[in-house]
């Protein structure tokens, strides 16, 4: 063999070398690029994406289906565009109890399916006809906190100390929350309220508030018509000043509804309105405080916050 060929053979193994060597850097750094994309999560309602931020931060890309305060729930129609964030999903959140049942066939009907589903009522173990506005009890959020914790970082366990830290940042921010209800528990143990729908429900309770005419709340909710006497007796709820506070749901209205709204106005009954989806430029800790405030407010307690949220 000559020299010129020795070295030709030398270079091509140089060559060789350099790109194979390329080749893996190549692939090495796409398949970072690969695990770097965000896990994409589609929300049913804003609060649980509000949740899923809070928890994921820039690894996670989120879409919240339900997200205009403005907006009835319960009118909520689908179009293509959700059915195609819910098929390209990682993650999706729903609340179940039939709240958001159009999720469920979306997820059911995806090709491919979403990865991993996580449903709100089967964390706190609820079960078909509890109040589905689960949003409110105190349990709910904590819980899907922990939850997506979980679950992202099995999917990104390279992020897992970022969850982590995220889900400690959450606990402290609830800490405010938490406070408050248990100093409002204090001065309201026991007071009597009413309410148009169960909206706010879990929150009454957790207020050690008591909560009257269920079965009226229930026909106003399922948009069925309440009996007579459920309606009279709601009607001298109010007028006699049996209650301390009327709830409404700013969201959704009714003829009914409407009309005990201005009974217990022109009784004097203090009038606080609840909604269901999260408002604009708040978090969900800062939505939670204001509705708190807004009761505080509305039953002129010791030290209340004159400012209604």
């Amino acid at each position: 063999m000559t020299a010129g060929s020795r070295a030709a053979r030398g270079i091509r193994r140089r060559l060789n070398a350099f790109c194979l060597c390329t080749a893996s850097v190549l692939l090495a750094v796409s398949a970072g690029a690969a695990r770097a994309q965000p896990l994409t999560v589609v929300a049913a309602e804003n609060f649980y994406g509000d949740i899923a931020r809070q928890i994921g931060g820039d690894n996670v890309s989120v879409t919240s289906i339900l997200a205009s305060p403005g907006q009835d729930p319960h009118l909520f129609e689908l179009s293509a565009s959700v059915a195609r964030d819910v098929s390209r999903a990682g993650l999706v959140i729903e609340n179940g109890l039939g709240y958001d049942a159009w999720m469920d066939r979306l997820v059911q009907a995806a090709r491919p399916r979403p990865r991993r589903v996580i449903v709100v009522a089967s964390l706190l173990r609820r079960r078909a006809g509890d109040n589905p506005h689960l949003w409110f009890d105190p349990a709910a959020m904590p819980a899907l906190a922990h939850a997506l914790c979980a679950g992202y970082s099995e999917s990104d366990p390279a992020h897992a100390a970022d969850y982590a830290q995220r889900l400690a940042r959450f606990g402290a921010a609830m800490a405010p929350v938490a406070a408050k209800i248990a100093s409002l528990r204090q001065k309201l143990q026991g007071a009597e309220v009413m309410a148009t729908e169960p909206v706010f429900g879990y929150m009454i309770a957790a207020l050690g508030m008591v909560s009257h005419d269920q079965r009226f709340q229930l026909a106003v909710m399922n948009e069925t018509e309440a009996s007579a006497s459920d309606v009279a007796a709601f009607e001298d709820g109010l007028r006699s000043r049996r209650v301390r506070l009327l709830i409404v749901n700013r969201q959704a209205s009714s003829a009914v509804a409407d009309r005990m709204r201005s009974v217990a106005l022109a009784a004097g009954v203090p009038v606080v309105s609840a909604s269901e989806t999260e408002p604009a430029g708040l978090s969900y800790q800062a939505w939670m405080l204001a509705e708190l405030g807004a009761v505080e407010a509305a039953l002129d307690l010791p030290k209340a916050s004159r400012r209604l949220e």
